[in-house]
């Protein structure tokens, strides 16, 4: 019975310490104190510039129209925070399978105290 209630408090003890430690480091990453863990990598592209040339067909000039706005695009919405949020995305589901994880381990060993 000593060792029942012994095993029970160390679930306990250790569910709550995941808790506390994930919300810690939680609080840390998006307070900005912590990068969040970089699950999501965009690779930087080089590209040569081209010679830009007065388009004279219409299949030209939706092209070049085209790659006018993926430019515009991009400053509006840069690579690095996509990846932020997706980073950020993916750390907040981690955190909460820890948080549950660490509620299931907290309960069972509640349920050994009983």
């Amino acid at each position: 019975m000593n060792f029942k209630r012994t095993i029970g408090w160390i679930m306990f003890f250790s569910g709550i310490l995941i808790i506390v430690f994930t919300l810690y480091r939680s609080y840390n990453i998006f307070t900005g104190k912590l990068p969040p863990p970089e699950i999501f990598k965009i690779e930087e592209k080089t590209t040569i510039p081209s010679k830009k040339k007065v388009p004279t067909t219409l299949e030209e000039m939706q092209q070049q129209i085209g790659e006018i706005l993926a430019e515009q695009l991009k400053e509006i919405f840069p690579r690095e925070s996509t990846t932020k949020i997706l980073n950020l995305i993916s750390w907040s589901i981690l955190t909460g399978i820890l948080i549950f994880g660490g509620g299931q381990i907290s309960s069972l060993g509640i349920k050994l105290l009983k």
